[in-house]
């Protein structure tokens, strides 16, 4: 599923070209709403693309299979198509799991967790319960985070995912907020993670997956101290992580 570095990629390819572009026509699952308006900003919100027009937005997730290109072209999987007086753009989904509104206002989320301090991070986790893993996931604590990114920030900042949010000391914190920020920094200047359909708004894939250390390599060595990968699950998603280097 496209997270927080991938939309962030797409909408940074899209920010410079989009203003100013009028709706003609829509096709699909695009709302019509949007017809006759022209788009004044890109932004991204947690793992949503908006088109920002002056009386609401058009949200896109991208859900697990989404793409949105700059594209004129329908193609076996596009589920819809915005055009405009200056070009096009296409939303293909194979799995169909992504969504596409109009809405006057935000959805409720956390915050951004590129736009936390540390001092507003710590503040956040540390008064939960529950285990860091699920929390950096829970889009209501952070909006953005997914499992790619969750488990290659603990590996990283050597916090078990299961570790229990409100027992870790502030130097912890402090490394885990360090950690959140280089990891999501380095993917997008990376372009995302391309592991099965992600691609940005002009087509090309993202190479993070590359420097994945941890995240769909259960059984394999731990790059720091050899030892082997272990799997659980948290959240009912999988959760790669090392029993050695990451300690509760």
């Amino acid at each position: 599923m496209p997270e927080l570095p991938e939309v962030e990629t797409v909408v940074r390819g899209l920010r410079n070209i989009l203003p100013g572009w009028r709706v003609t026509s829509v096709e699909g699952v695009i709302p019509v709403e949007i017809v006759g308006k022209s788009i004044h900003v890109v932004r991204r919100y947690g793992k949503l693309i908006i088109l920002n027009f002056a009386d609401g937005m058009l949200f896109i997730h991208l859900g697990m299979t989404g793409q949105l290109t700059l594209s004129r072209e329908s193609g076996p999987y596009t589920r819809g198509r915005i055009l405009t007086d200056q070009g096009a753009l296409r939303f293909d989904d194979i799995r169909k799991f992504g969504k596409v509104f109009w809405a006057l206002d935000y959805p409720k989320r956390g915050p951004d967790p590129l736009e936390l301090s540390v001092e507003e991070f710590a503040s956040i986790i540390s008064r939960r319960r529950g285990g860091v893993k699920a929390l950096l996931l829970n889009q209501d604590v952070l909006r953005g985070v997914g499992n790619i990114y969750a488990d290659e920030i603990l590996f990283r900042a050597r916090i078990h995912p299961a570790a229990i949010a409100a027992d870790l000391s502030n130097s912890r914190l402090a490394r885990l907020h360090a950690s959140m920020l280089a990891v999501l920094e380095e993917a997008i200047a990376a372009g995302g993670s391309s592991i099965s359909d992600y691609i940005s708004a002009t087509g090309e894939r993202g190479t993070f997956q590359e420097q994945h250390r941890v995240y769909g390599k259960a059984g394999a060595a731990c790059p720091d101290c050899s030892r082997v990968l272990v799997r659980m699950l948290v959240s009912q998603r999988g959760t790669t992580y090392c029993e050695h280097c990451q300690r509760r």
